[in-house]
């Protein structure tokens, strides 16, 4: 890895600039993202996480490649519904704070032909943590 270090950033015209900004610094930036399937137990694409544990059906754990400071982060995730041959069932992906290392994703749905809820992997999952 490289590093680059200086006091002062110059504009071609030879006029300073503002500081740079630091992405990986910014509280406004995701710190993790994951787009996995949970029926088939891939990760899609990924930044920020190393693993994925399954923890039975509808239930999975996704691990930080680096912990976080504290329990105070935010985790934003999808939801949604899909067609099926009886009518719409709707899919409620909820995703939740575990521990530093890791957080929750929970997938559950609901037909709408005979309403209860049960256990589901989704195939289609999106989830992205902020925190300072």
């Amino acid at each position: 890895m490289s590093t680059i270090k200086a006091n002062t950033l110059l504009h071609s015209d030879g006029t300073t600039t503002t500081q740079p900004s630091i992405p990986a610094l910014d509280k406004r930036m995701a710190k993790a993202w994951i787009n996995m399937d949970m029926s088939t137990g891939v990760i899609k694409d990924s930044y920020g996480v190393s693993s994925i544990t399954d923890g039975g059906q509808g239930n999975w754990y996704v691990t930080f490649s680096t912990a976080r400071s504290d329990t105070n982060y935010c985790v934003v995730n999808n939801s949604g519904w899909v067609e099926s041959t009886g009518g719409q069932i709707w899919v409620l992906i909820t995703a939740t704070v575990d521990t530093t290392a890791r957080f929750r994703i929970l997938g559950r749905y609901i037909d709408n032909d005979a309403p209860s809820f049960a256990t589901y992997d989704e195939p289609r999952i999106t989830a992205a943590v902020f925190s300072s």
